[in-house]
């Protein structure tokens, strides 16, 4: 169960201080409402230094299906332990997300426009074109998932400083890739607060766009199977 707890705190706060940077800078009355793309990207970069670096030592700091997938082909997560792992992860995404809602109950209330406030729970693409948005999503995911392996293999490893790292990465895929889908990258970040958003008795939140809610998901997932081919090639 000491797995269970890390995976599900670790993906907890990564979602709170990342959605919670979304809703921050595009929410109405917000302090930070226009901090732009840059502070977003930073927002998430720090949400994953915190939730890896707090997580890491209970449960590998997976955070995220994508990353589960690939360290389980690569034999390094008994496939028994999946089941728990997504459990964790998608558990504390929408647990996180519940405590941006309570974060920003009067922001909200000051919102009225519907993509807003879905977006400070999921994805949604800027130009809606399903090949696109699906291989944005698997390139993203892979550069991620192949990232971390090379930064957390034993010669490159900084050991608890690890987090450092692959919260570089995360902010090197926001800003040079995370244009035209928001770079979901993780399945757990976008289907469990989909489904919070799908929940909430919010006033003016629109659809949950559950026609897109595939590609979050199934994208990453793919992501992470090139991941492991290219790193396996690379290390014959």
């Amino acid at each position: 169960m000491n797995l269970f707890f890390s995976e599900f705190i670790g993906t907890a706060f990564l979602i709170l201080l990342g959605n919670g940077v979304v809703a921050n800078v595009i929410l109405n009355r917000s302090k930070g409402n226009g901090g732009g793309w840059i502070v977003i990207t930073f927002g998430w970069a720090m949400a994953v230094f915190v939730g890896v670096f707090i997580s890491a030592g209970g449960s590998g700091a997976h955070l995220n299906p994508a990353v589960t997938v690939a360290m389980t082909l690569l034999g390094r997560t008994g496939w028994s332990l999946v089941p728990l792992y997504l459990a964790a992860q998608f558990a504390g995404a929408m647990a996180g997300q519940i405590l941006v809602w309570l974060v920003y109950r009067g922001q909200y209330g000051q919102t009225s426009d519907a993509d807003t406030i879905r977006a400070t729970f999921c994805t949604s693409p800027e130009i809606r074109n399903t090949v696109d948005n699906f291989i944005t999503e698997l390139v993203g995911t892979a550069v991620l998932v192949l990232g971390v392996l090379f930064m957390t293999a034993p010669q490159a490893s900084l050991g608890t400083l690890d987090a450092l790292p692959v919260a570089l990465l995360v902010l090197a895929i926001g800003l040079s890739l995370g244009g035209p889908t928001g770079y979901a990258i993780n399945p757990a970040r976008d289907l469990g607060p989909r489904i919070v958003h799908f929940a909430l008795p919010l006033a003016n939140k629109g659809k949950s766009d559950w026609s897109y809610a595939w590609i979050p998901v199934a994208g990453p997932l793919a992501g992470a199977v090139l991941a492991v081919l290219v790193y396996n090639l690379l290390n014959k």
